[in-house]
């Protein structure tokens, strides 16, 4: 029983997102005047009561969410374009899921080992915004991504989150967002 939480190399496994996220990083650095970094994303895997959960943003391949685990489904880059099915994300919290680039991560942490931090976390993801995926339209200084629904979980279960950071080198663009719409709603218990 327990809350990990993985650092996964942005584009692990694959080619497309991987050149994607250093062309954005190069241009965001640039604009910074600051080295690039290495980019990761987070994912959660959550065990309770003999039970182990998946939770990620995956892109939406089809109608059959509910296989998948699908508590959630947003737009990618613009809501006019969520009509169709390459410009829309889910929310995943499948029970024995698979995170595809799990293989990949760089690093794991133990978050938490209780069943009642591991519960209020899965209770979290099914109540998770899902506003556009790759825009800041909840006005927090910061694209929304899989790193703001990670960063967003933690924090509205309750799980301290100040010392959570990539791996040494590495950001995680859109986690502070995620930290930023969960403390405007009422604080979880600690």
């Amino acid at each position: 029983m327990g809350v990990d939480l993985y650092w996964i190399p942005l584009g692990a496994g694959g080619h497309s997102v991987r050149f994607n996220g250093r062309v954005y990083e190069a241009l965001v650095a640039a604009a910074q005047r600051r080295p690039r970094r290495d980019l990761y994303h987070a994912a959660l895997v959550v065990g309770v009561v003999g039970e182990r959960y998946a939770i990620e943003i995956a892109p939406s391949p089809d109608a059959r969410e509910a296989e998948r685990g699908v508590v959630a489904t947003g737009a990618v880059g613009s809501r006019w374009l969520a009509p169709l099915r390459l410009f829309r994300y889910e929310i995943r919290c499948r029970r024995d899921g698979v995170i595809p680039d799990l293989a990949f991560a760089r690093e794991r942490h133990r978050l938490a080992g209780d069943p009642a931090t591991a519960q209020r976390v899965l209770d979290a993801v099914a109540a998770a915004p899902a506003p556009v995926w790759g825009r800041d339209e909840l006005a927090t200084g910061e694209m929304w991504n899989s790193n703001s629904l990670i960063a967003w979980v933690l924090e509205m279960a309750g799980v301290p989150t100040a010392a959570i950071r990539p791996p040494p080198g590495g950001r995680a663009p859109g986690w502070d967002a995620g930290l930023a719409v969960a403390r405007r709603a009422a604080p979880a218990p600690r």
